[in-house]
């Protein structure tokens, strides 16, 4: 088990390498910049990159969340998303009808993976991202 993390041991650059498997189609690539920035009541995540699908252009990518002092992620409209676990391990999200189950993995702390399955009617798939310290 890992050393339970805190929220500023997230502050400052990372790079994110994130692999998207669907049940059917092609599987597609992110790469790209994380930064977590202090922020009133905690830290604002923004990444950037690049995302490409076999024998496509790579297209520009970013996303937004806000994470509490107590690990708490919310999406950049102020709506709760999931708590990450300090020590690492489980959590989820229902979007109606879509169940998000991720898992965080802190063992090989700086560098960390997260690993998402997500299921609906419409949605089938595996994404796992690494992220190292810039």
């Amino acid at each position: 088990m890992s050393d339970p993390r805190q929220l500023n041991d997230f502050v400052g650059k990372w790079s994110v390498s994130r692999i998207i498997t669907p049940a059917v189609g092609p599987t597609a690539q992110f790469d790209g910049v994380a930064e977590w920035t202090v922020t009133k009541g905690g830290l604002a995540y923004e990444e950037k990159g690049a995302m490409t699908l076999a024998g496509q252009a790579p297209l520009h990518a970013e996303r937004r969340y806000f994470w509490a002092e107590d690990l708490q992620v919310f999406f950049d409209d102020g709506r709760f998303f999931h708590q990450v676990p300090a020590i690492g391990g489980c959590a989820h999200h229902w979007c109606d009808p879509d169940t998000y189950q991720v898992t965080y993995d802190f063992s090989d702390w700086p560098v960390f993976a997260v690993h998402w399955r997500v299921l609906g009617p419409r949605k089938d798939y595996t994404a796992v991202t690494q992220y190292r310290r810039l």
